[in-house]
């Protein structure tokens, strides 16, 4: 017994760690967008900049990290009176907020292809936790040998968690704009080399 247990222990000791691969965004083939109720419609936009790094390995969720950051003043809702204004301190306040962040705590309910995605997303200062619904697309070569892995993901935050409250009164009675903003990523990301230091 005193040797089955002594080889346990060995074996624990010598047996290699499985480490998750390091991916690096690309925003090239990624979108970072929202929707957001707009009178009776729904208006989308999007963020032009973006970066961060995703730790995964198929089947350890145990291991996956995601760290990234969105340029907030990159925003994009195909309308330059709009976007001014979401910039602004109604909103965003890029001046004095340059910069939003999500960094993962955990993943659970792992189903095949599917996840959820806890984490925590920083906005004007303001730290709230999240979950995502998350599909992973799977990891494969391109064309150039580098490895890529591919993710989507989605949830709804209320803006006003994040202390974005500006609304306005319409004369007809209700508000110009909901308080729930539909998130929906669709992320890309490259393995970086495994001596390249982490960002």
């Amino acid at each position: 017994m005193r040797s089955v247990l002594a080889l346990a222990a060995v074996l624990a000791v010598v047996a290699p760690v499985v480490r998750a691969e390091t991916y690096e965004i690309d925003s090239v083939h990624s979108q970072v967008g929202f929707r957001i109720k707009h009178l009776v419609g729904k208006v989308p936009g999007r963020f032009a900049k973006f970066a961060g790094t995703i730790d995964f390995t198929p089947g350890k969720p145990e291991s996956w990290k995601v760290d990234a950051t969105i340029d907030p003043a990159s925003i994009n809702t195909d309308n330059d009176k709009r976007d001014a204004h979401l910039k602004s301190a109604d909103f965003f306040d890029v001046a004095k907020f340059p910069a939003m962040t999500f960094k993962s705590t955990k993943v659970t309910d792992l189903k095949g292809g599917t996840a959820k995605l806890h984490g925590d997303l920083t906005m004007r200062g303001v730290t709230k936790a999240v979950v995502l619904d998350l599909e992973i697309g799977g990891v494969a070569k391109d064309p150039w040998g580098n490895s890529r892995a591919g993710f989507t993901a989605a949830g709804t935050i209320n803006r006003k968690d994040f202390g974005i409250v500006w609304n306005k009164t319409l004369d007809a009675g209700g508000l110009m704009l909901g308080e729930d903003v539909a998130i929906s990523l669709d992320v890309e990301a490259v393995a970086k080399p495994k001596d390249a230091p982490k960002k």
